[in-house]
């Protein structure tokens, strides 16, 4: 018995690899969502291996309430769906600073994220994620928070 799971599973997993679709080395652009004002954020993605990836974000907001800015890396898994097609998650975490009116400080969040993008046969990569961060500072962020996102990167 234990050898035919060895086969099943070793057979199974050359399958999933001949099928993977290799993402692209480095991936450069912006995520466009709206995560407590963040709004905007310029997004790095690094390849690891042929199905696994490093995101780092950096998101600022300029307001006359609050300056702020965050720094969030993940480490993400992406699978192929079909065709151009991938699906990933991820996990990872952040921090950031703030400047308000009621004072400065700075936090910490840990962030999950699932999401679908298209990878062009043209160096062009669009997503559409949603990143769920739990923040750690009573002052400027201590709950759960959504963050829905285009992202839009140049691959190369």
């Amino acid at each position: 018995m234990k050898k035919i799971l060895s086969v099943l599973t070793v057979v199974t997993m050359t399958i999933v690899a001949a099928n993977a679709q290799s993402i692209s080395k480095n991936a450069l652009g912006l995520r466009l969502g709206d995560n407590d004002g963040f709004g905007g954020e310029v997004s790095y993605q690094r390849a690891v291996s042929d199905n696994n990836r490093l995101e780092f974000d950096l998101g600022w907001r300029d307001s006359n309430n609050v300056d702020a800015f965050k720094l969030v890396g993940l480490y993400q898994w992406v699978m192929p769906i079909e065709g151009l097609f991938n699906w990933y998650v991820g996990a990872g975490a952040g921090i950031g600073s703030f400047d308000s009116p009621g004072g400065d400080g700075a936090f910490a969040l840990v962030a999950g994220d699932i999401g679908i993008e298209c990878n062009f046969d043209f160096p062009l990569l669009l997503s559409l994620d949603i990143r769920p961060e739990l923040g750690f500072n009573d002052d400027y962020s201590d709950d759960l928070d959504l963050d829905i996102a285009l992202g839009i990167r140049y691959q190369f």
